[in-house]
């Protein structure tokens, strides 16, 4: 029986090995920046940083300052990227830690403080942060470049729809950007230019630049809400509670809240004390499957806050203690992430971030 209500398992080892498998595929020498943000998209930040950069993760990156700051105070050095939106303020802060940051606009670049390291971001069409205008990004790193004390490092984008394989808008965007580099290579020298995601990373080559920044995949998770195995990728994160109660049901009994089930014939159910408080979503109830001693058995009634009941059939040998499996692998037969988002009309990385505190994150 475990130890706890319900644990993530999170294998250090395969974020390693699929940071190894991702730099396998990086075309003309790219680095691999590992994307650590949402608390290691709910893997933990600083054991998934550690794993990536055994793995060969050369740069790091995250998307608040918040964030930054608790991978320097971890101990965590090399290069680390906050990508997102930032005070002059938060700025100031994260130069004393020798983070890179991000600029769009003339005054934030204005206001940075001596020793900052800067890429600039041009918006390609994702729509969201970054300036669309090429030249007002040009204009922004050419106010970077012509200070003596900070530094213009990189020039970056982000692609919208790389995961939808066969749309015409992510080559579209990849030609932007790539027709941008070339001009802003030839008026400032050593510019680290990256622009893919994992997605695009597995897409297409010609997206690698000098550096690709890959979240989901490091985890194992796929982006193209498939099978991970398709990509050479193995699922870090497993789900696991266990068998806390085994009842006896007759026809026209239920369980749960509001009698969302109940039972048609006699069977035997098991409550298993993992619930919405702890991130498996009340939008799983009655449609989700749960692996105990090898076998699927479906998840019945309304998923509640602390508890989701399962349907063993007529006949059982489970007994309370048993390991319950939610997302993993259990005899033979696995649930991946991929499926649970499917069932949830989401993405997988949906799922892990939204794992909550009161689950522990075990690692090996």
């Amino acid at each position: 029986m475990l130890s706890e209500r319900a644990v993530a398992r999170i294998s250090t080892d395969a974020i390693s090995r699929n940071c190894a498998h991702l730099r396998s595929r990086l075309a003309g020498g790219a680095e691999l920046c590992a994307v650590v943000k949402a608390d290691g998209y709910g893997h933990g930040a600083l054991q998934s940083a550690r794993a990536a950069r055994d793995g060969g993760a050369t740069w790091l990156a995250v998307a608040t300052a918040g964030e930054a700051v608790a991978l320097r105070q971890a101990g965590i050095d090399g290069r680390v990227l906050v990508m997102g939106a930032l005070t002059a303020e938060e700025a100031h802060a994260l130069v004393q830690g020798g983070v890179d940051v991000v600029a769009w606009t003339p005054g934030f670049a204005r206001s940075l403080a001596s020793d900052a390291r800067v890429h600039v971001k041009l918006d390609t069409g994702m729509g969201r942060l970054g300036a669309k205008d090429p030249e007002e990004v040009r204009a922004v790193a050419a106010e970077v470049a012509a200070r003596d004390d900070v530094e213009l490092v990189g020039l970056m984008t982000h692609f919208a729809t790389a995961d939808e394989r066969g749309d015409d808008y992510f080559p579209a965007q990849l030609a932007r950007f790539t027709e941008f580099v070339e001009g802003m290579r030839s008026e400032h020298d050593g510019l680290v230019c990256h622009a893919a995601n994992s997605a695009a990373t597995l897409r297409d080559p010609a997206s690698h630049f000098d550096m690709v920044r890959c979240g989901v995949g490091i985890y194992g998770l796929d982006p193209f809400q498939a099978d991970p195995a398709d990509e050479g990728l193995e699922p870090a994160l497993s789900l696991e509670s266990w068998v806390a109660s085994v009842k006896r049901f007759e026809p026209g009994e239920s369980a749960g809240y509001g009698r969302r089930w109940v039972a048609g014939e006699s069977t035997w159910v098991a409550t298993v004390p993992v619930g919405y408080g702890d991130g498996w979503r009340r939008g799983l109830s009655g449609d989700c499957d749960v692996l105990i001693r090898g076998c699927r058995h479906p998840l019945v009634g309304t998923v509640s806050m602390d508890n989701v009941t399962v349907d063993l059939g007529a006949d059982t040998d489970v007994e309370v203690g048993d390991t319950a499996v939610l997302i993993g692998e259990q005899d033979g037969e696995r649930i991946l992430c991929e499926e649970v988002a499917r069932r949830l009309h989401t993405i997988n990385y949906e799922v892990t971030c939204g794992l909550t505190q009161r689950v522990p994150r075990g690692y090996s």
